[in-house]
């Protein structure tokens, strides 16, 4: 029995993601940047293309101005070079005009033949502050407009930031019935206000398993408002070992050489950064042991040198596989996780743990991939 009622109730299959670095975010030695592991495409790819090798049915792929890549650039990219995986794209809403951003996605979606999810951003862009509940009534218009895009003939969209009247949607209609699902994370209360009226994935950074629950209740009780239902994902690290020893010592083996003063630097270039998401996972740091665990399995070491999630599950494949067996019975059904170096960490991962777990790709398990070419106009629909 989960704690609150989710979409996939009936689902025993959880979605299992990896993550590519596409922000300047992979090394050997937490703080200590390496050239080899650089944020490139080849890099970057390699790491998508390793990961649908493994069995992953998901990727995030991450959006920030710091050094790095576009990431919907990226997405375009990958579709030719795979065909299993679904690229879960972050976007930060505000950036491209919602129409043309409708389209962009709508257009990636039909290059992947429905292997697009969304990761939906509110954070401030490069070189500018505004007022949180600005960007959270930013990105409501913007969701708002995308749905009418994806499942509507036409656009008619009245708000205080953004005016459409009579637009067609032709150009937006996108390969996956319904358009692509949205996940999201964020903590404040418009935060929960946007993603429990409209999303379809909360996700959470590591915390106290009781802690996840609350967040949890309270974004259910938004969505219960909206006679909604959510399905919840955890995005966390890993590092899998034979023993809990040996996945301890690589833990302390990965911050040996960090200067914690570099590590401030890293987390504080983060557009990010002083979000409140942001703050619990600092104080996650605060309140963990002198070995930096704040429970069983779960280290916060290595939020010393990256903003965002900051901990990292630690142990032998059966403690790991025990760990995420109990995130499955609070309600948890997609998992995106992620390990430095993420090539050889997403394979210590894809070797020990992936094989147990039974998995699935959520566009799929919602029935939002028709079985063939859908009737649209980038599609084998009728041309205009």
């Amino acid at each position: 029995m989960t704690v609150v009622p989710i979409t996939s109730k009936n689902l025993n299959e959880v979605e299992v993601s990896w993550f590519s670095a596409l922000c300047s975010d992979d090394y050997q030695f937490l703080g200590i940047p390496d050239g080899d592991l650089r944020s490139s495409w080849e890099h970057c790819s390699q790491i998508v293309k390793t990961s649908e090798d493994l069995g992953f049915r998901n990727i995030l792929c991450p959006s920030s101005y710091q050094v790095g890549q576009d990431t919907l650039s990226f997405v375009a990219g990958c579709a030719p070079i795979t065909s299993k995986i679904n690229m879960l794209a972050a976007v930060r809403c505000g950036e491209m005009q919602p129409i043309m951003l409708a389209r962009t996605l709508a257009t990636l979606d039909h290059m992947l033949e429905g292997r697009l999810t969304v990761n939906i951003i509110s954070s401030d862009f490069p070189g500018q502050k505004e007022n949180s509940s600005f960007r959270y009534r930013r990105s409501r218009e913007v969701v708002e407009i995308l749905k009418q895009a994806w499942t509507k003939d036409k656009i008619d969209y009245e708000g205080e930031i953004y005016n459409f009247i009579n637009l067609t949607t032709d150009p937006a209609k996108p390969y996956q019935t319904g358009g692509p699902l949205l996940y999201f994370g964020g903590y404040s209360p418009d935060a929960l206000e946007l993603c429990g009226q409209h999303c379809d994935v909360y996700l959470m950074w590591p915390e106290k398993i009781l802690d996840l629950v609350g967040r949890m209740k309270a974004v259910n009780q938004v969505a219960n408002k909206y006679e909604r239902t959510l399905d919840y994902g955890l995005r966390v690290h890993m590092i899998v070992r034979d023993t809990e020893i040996e996945a301890k010592e690589y833990a302390d083996h990965i911050v040996a050489k960090l200067d914690d003063e570099y590590g401030k630097m890293i987390r504080e270039r983060a557009l990010d950064s002083t979000s409140l998401g942001v703050s619990h996972q600092s104080k996650n740091r605060d309140h963990a042991d002198k070995f930096g665990y704040i429970e069983p399995s779960l280290w916060t070491g290595v939020g010393r040198a990256r903003s965002g999630c900051g901990a990292a599950l630690v142990g032998s494949t059966d403690q790991v596989l025990s760990k995420i067996e109990n995130y499955k019975k609070i309600g948890i059904r997609s998992f995106i996780f992620s390990g430095y170096p993420h090539i050889e960490e997403a394979m210590h991962f894809g070797h020990r743990v992936l094989p147990e777990l039974e998995t699935c790709s959520l566009p799929h398990a919602y029935g939002r991939i028709p079985n063939e070419t859908p009737m649209t106009p980038l599609g084998a629909g009728k041309r205009k």
